[in-house]
């Protein structure tokens, strides 16, 4: 079992009482991960996509798909069938590695970092926030990656509102930056 989920285990009744929820099954959980990454500046190098898409999935530890353009959009140069991201969701024991490594590793090696944005949530009990480089996950071989780029986070949850859901990120490790709520 992943080390994040015994200790979300563990933090259960501890949550419930915090929350003040009368049954346990009502306490939120992480439900999934998405990680995004916006390629427009890519579209027409294919070997870049796909460098993309090769360093997300050695992020993530599971395959990240091509987003391909529904439509067109003249404004923006962008045909049809063109590629115009990489994503992937994440789930289970995926999920939860993910997370522990992000917040075990990753985001303290980001240059000056102060915590994450407290201002990240939906209202629904989802978090998003954004890394300005890939560079900071242990995973990405840096001889191989053709371009830096950055990446979308979003986390969601099964609680019913923002309180719900910072509380049980704040549990798990995630470091929030000091300051206004």
């Amino acid at each position: 079992m992943a080390r994040l989920k015994e200790k979300f285990l563990a933090l259960k009744p501890e949550l419930q009482k915090e929350l003040a929820i009368a049954n346990i099954m009502d306490v939120p959980a992480v439900d999934k991960i998405m990680i995004s990454v916006g390629a427009g500046f890519a579209m027409k190098d294919n070997k870049l996509i796909q460098n993309i898409e090769d360093t997300i999935t050695a992020i993530a530890g599971q395959r990240a798909t091509t987003v391909i353009a529904k439509k067109s959009v003249a404004g923006f140069k962008v045909r049809e069938g063109m590629p115009v991201g990489v994503k992937v969701t994440l789930r289970g024991e995926n999920m939860y590695n993910f997370l522990d490594r992000l917040i075990s590793i990753a985001l303290p090696r980001v240059k000056d970092f102060r915590g994450v944005a407290r201002n990240g949530f939906d209202g629904r009990g989802n978090y998003n926030f954004g890394l300005q480089e890939q560079l900071i996950f242990p995973e990405v071989n840096y001889d191989s990656i053709m371009q830096i780029h950055g990446m979308n986070i979003t986390i969601v949850t099964t609680g019913s509102d923002d309180k719900q859901a910072f509380t049980l990120l704040e549990k798990l490790g995630m470091p929030f930056a000091k300051g206004r709520e």
